[in-house]
């Protein structure tokens, strides 16, 4: 402590001062450039779109691709099958052995799926990252009118997680990030991108409690409207017994990939996964998860019924949501753009208090180093920097409101 008192880094911590438009650029550059020799080093030691390690190129992307294979043969609910997904995945690179992805997601997720399967490979893969990242970066940029935000949102870590794995975090960063945008103008545009994010149903379960309390009822109903119209239509094209399988499945899900840890404990950044690391029974893993998941839970009502201003409320939400589920990949802190982005906003426009800067940049480059971390020293980083992000954003929220009662002007109502 000392040490940091005498060469002042201590204060640059605490005022942010550290932290300059320069140092951002280089600092984002930098991550770019690192993360584009990764992609073009795993890319050149690929062989026909299978890495080194005997993996996917887009590992997880080759689940619902294979997946979108057996829907357009007419076998969507093989899908939920594991011996029957495993197959088809192997499949798709000929026959070769390739790890089994499993395919967890609702029967209307089908839809994607099958765009994507009705190209090869490597061209439907490319086609899924361009789209959902150039989604999550306007989504990024509607939020931050910021010069250096397109730069910074691309650089964030997260990005290059989300690509390595083929996933959806850009998909799910722009479907949250784009209703709480919208929500205020154009309720019901906000309520159907909430509704479309039901494809990631840990990720909506505070959602609704924010509108209740916010009182945002032509979202709510939009919302229920789109979840309604997606259920069925995937009745529609697939007939009820698709919803049984995906019922069916979610045993599998729970038991092997959660439960278990066989997706990898360092992988996983709840306060779940990091009890059950740490050699906790179930019992009391899922009873840290319940705990937590209630106390953000009623912390984040209490918020959206404050004067608070909204973009502290639309921050805690993202964070939120990730907290409040125990399975939560590192490729989902792509969602971390969203909190940090609304945070960032309200502090360029009412100043940033102390150590705020500091923990929004712990915020924004956890995602490089949680897995590492959490696989050799057992410390749960990601979940540690959630929570402080989440503690942080509640903490300027109740000062913000005892210093001024009438609070920012809050969006209006539906």
């Amino acid at each position: 402590m000392a040490f940091f008192q005498r060469t002042g880094i201590w204060a640059g911590l605490r005022s942010g001062a550290w932290l300059t438009p320069d140092r951002i650029r280089g600092y984002s550059l930098l991550l770019l450039g690192l993360g584009a020799l990764a992609i073009l080093g795993w890319l050149a030691l690929s062989d026909a779109m299978i890495d080194r390690n005997g993996k996917p190129i887009g590992t997880d992307f080759s689940d619902p691709y294979a997946a979108g294979t057996l829907a357009l043969a007419g076998r969507a609910a093989d899908a939920y099958v594991p011996a029957l997904q495993h197959d088809a995945e192997r499949a798709v690179f000929g026959g070769r052995e390739v790890p089994f992805y499993g395919w967890h997601y609702p029967p209307f997720f089908f839809a994607v799926a099958m765009a994507v399967a009705l190209l090869p490979y490597g061209w439907g893969l490319l086609l899924w990252l361009t789209l959902s990242l150039a989604a999550y970066l306007a989504t990024l940029r509607a939020i931050l009118p910021w010069p250096q935000t397109l730069l910074v949102a691309l650089a964030f870590p997260a990005v290059l997680v989300n690509i390595g794995h083929g996933q959806n975090g850009f998909l799910t960063a722009a479907l949250l990030g784009g209703a709480l945008h919208w929500l205020a103008r154009r309720p019901c545009l906000a309520g159907v991108l909430i509704g479309l994010l039901a494809y990631k149903p840990q990720f909506g379960v505070l959602i609704p409690l924010a509108l209740i309390a916010g009182g945002h009822w032509r979202t709510i109903a939009a919302a229920a409207a789109t979840v309604a119209l997606l259920f069925a239509l995937s009745v529609a094209a697939f007939g009820s017994a698709i919803w049984q399988a995906f019922a069916e499945s979610t045993r599998f899900t729970q038991s092997v990939v959660l439960e278990q840890g066989n997706t990898g404990w360092e992988k996983i950044q709840s306060i779940f996964a990091a009890a059950r690391h740490c050699g906790a029974s179930l019992p009391l893993a899922y009873t840290l998860q319940l705990v937590l998941a209630l106390s953000v839970a009623a912390s984040l009502v209490r918020l959206w019924r404050s004067k608070a201003g909204f973009e502290l409320k639309a921050s805690a939400l993202a964070t939120a949501c990730l907290l409040a589920t125990p399975y939560v990949l590192d490729y989902d802190l792509v969602v971390l753009a969203v909190a940090i982005g609304f945070f960032a906003r309200y502090g360029l426009a009412e100043r940033f208090h102390d150590y705020e800067i500091s923990v929004l940049a712990a915020a924004f480059i956890v995602p490089l180093l949680s897995r590492g971390i959490a696989a050799g020293t057992g410390i749960p980083l990601g979940f540690l920097a959630l929570l402080s992000l989440y503690a942080f954003t509640l903490r300027r929220a109740l000062t913000d409101c005892a210093r001024s009662p009438a609070g920012r002007a809050q969006p209006a109502q539906s």
